[in-house]
């Protein structure tokens, strides 16, 4: 029999829902004898709707893409020590976009069998479900989803590896 899951990708944008997702990642990964990877995104998309709703000056977007780069640089140390806790090596990736493209891009580069997210947050508005770009990824992908729900049990099985 083939090994059913080669490569697992988890999309992580700090929410705690994505980090329980890593949680499962490392999980399965270890489970399966599967590669694991994690991707973080600079969402420059939004970072444009912001200035273009005037919410945000021209000069702060700068700023705040700073920020958002240390946010995620911090997210990429979390998740690698994450995976080394368990023996697991977890690939971190970054990147700069719109979120759905790049996970798109990543699982398409790599060969992913598996793409994890972090349960959806509550939807405030039909707009916001339509137009959420991790569950467009989920669309998009040519891979199977995995949404991981129930942190406490995600977090059992963690610490029982």
């Amino acid at each position: 029999m083939t090994q059913p899951i080669r490569a697992i990708l988890v999309y992580v944008d700090g929410s705690a829902q994505s980090f329980a997702a890593a949680r499962l990642a490392v999980v399965l990964a270890h489970s399966f004898g599967a590669e694991l990877h994690s991707l973080s995104v600079v969402n420059t998309r939004a970072l444009s709707d912001l200035v273009q709703a005037h919410i945000f000056l021209e000069s702060e977007r700068e700023e705040y893409r700073r920020d958002l780069e240390g946010d995620v640089e911090r997210y990429m140390a979390k998740l690698q020590e994450m995976g080394r806790r368990k023996g697991i090596i977890m690939q971190v990736h970054k990147a700069a976009g719109t979120v759905s493209m790049e996970i798109e891009s990543l699982v398409k580069r790599l060969g992913i069998d598996l793409l994890i997210l972090g349960e959806v947050a509550e939807i405030r508005s039909r707009r916001a479900e339509l137009f959420g770009e991790t569950e467009r990824a989920a669309r998009n992908v040519p891979c199977s989803v995995l949404v991981a729900k129930d942190e406490d049990r995600i977090g059992d099985l963690y610490d029982s590896i």
